[in-house]
């Protein structure tokens, strides 16, 4: 958990699977001259804890609804991208007085398609019988687009992401796997949320793709869509000036002047 900046109103960032708080690291900069901001690494991640045992989805939620109550942190303006967009949807629909923002980026709000749920069922095998490195090169596809692996410049940015994923513990990855792999969809249930909503997804996002991004912008009444170009999952690195100048657009909008 890092908390940095001050300000009347608080923002919180939630990760993606296999990374930690630190792929937002480029927003949190940007943002703490106006917000308090507060990034936290979710179970089985960065610096939190192992969890013992399995654990469903719903445990990821409360965790979120913790931290916000325990730092005092509502209303906050969510941000959360793949993983952290899933948590946030359901802090939306279920805990909207802690909330006075949603931002969802590269993420979904429906369950898993069952193809794709049999290719991570069979990924999470392969990870426990085999470990991570076999499964890197298809790994970071998935979480790069084709734009930052063909530029040079963004060469020491992969090898870093690189690192820092198979640095993960096989079993933590596992158990998160399963749960968040495991969720059901809410996307009917989206036309519900009222609050001032920004879904952002990278153009190239294989793991969630931007078709999923634009259904839900199309369900939450008022949503605005962002597609960013020559990003992939994490579009947070990828592209970190245009996705600071969304969120600080957005935010700006829906807060009282500075």
């Amino acid at each position: 958990m890092i908390e940095q900046g001050s300000g009347p109103e608080t923002v919180v960032f939630s990760h993606s699977y296999l990374a930690d708080h630190t792929h937002f690291a480029a927003q949190i900069e940007a943002l703490s001259d106006r917000y308090r901001v507060l990034a936290f690494d979710h179970r089985d991640h960065g610096k939190s804890g192992r969890a013992t045992g399995r654990y469903r989805f719903q445990a990821l939620v409360d965790d979120a609804v913790a931290v916000i109550q325990q730092l005092d942190a509502g209303p906050c303006h969510w941000v959360g991208l793949s993983t952290g967009g899933f948590v946030g949807t359901r802090l939306a629909l279920h805990h909207s007085e802690l909330l006075r923002s949603l931002v969802l980026m590269d993420t979904s709000a429906e369950a898993e398609p069952t193809l794709a749920r049999v290719r991570y069922e069979g990924m999470l095998l392969a990870l426990r019988l085999m470990g991570i490195g076999p499964l890197m090169p298809k790994t970071m596809k998935l979480m790069f687009g084709a734009t930052t692996h063909a530029d040079p410049d963004k060469a020491a940015l992969l090898q870093h992401w690189h690192d820092r994923i198979s640095a993960n513990d096989p079993e933590a990855l596992i158990r998160f796997g399963k749960a968040i792999f495991s969720r059901d969809s809410v996307l009917d249930q989206m036309r519900t949320v009222t609050l001032p909503a920004l879904v952002i997804v990278g153009a190239e996002d294989q793991a969630t793709t931007p078709d999923k991004a634009r259904r839900i912008a199309d369900h939450i009444p008022g949503a605005r869509l962002e597609v960013v170009e020559g990003a992939g999952h994490l579009s947070t690195v990828e592209q970190p000036t245009r996705v600071t100048a969304l969120l600080k657009d957005f935010l700006g909008s829906v807060s009282p002047p500075a």
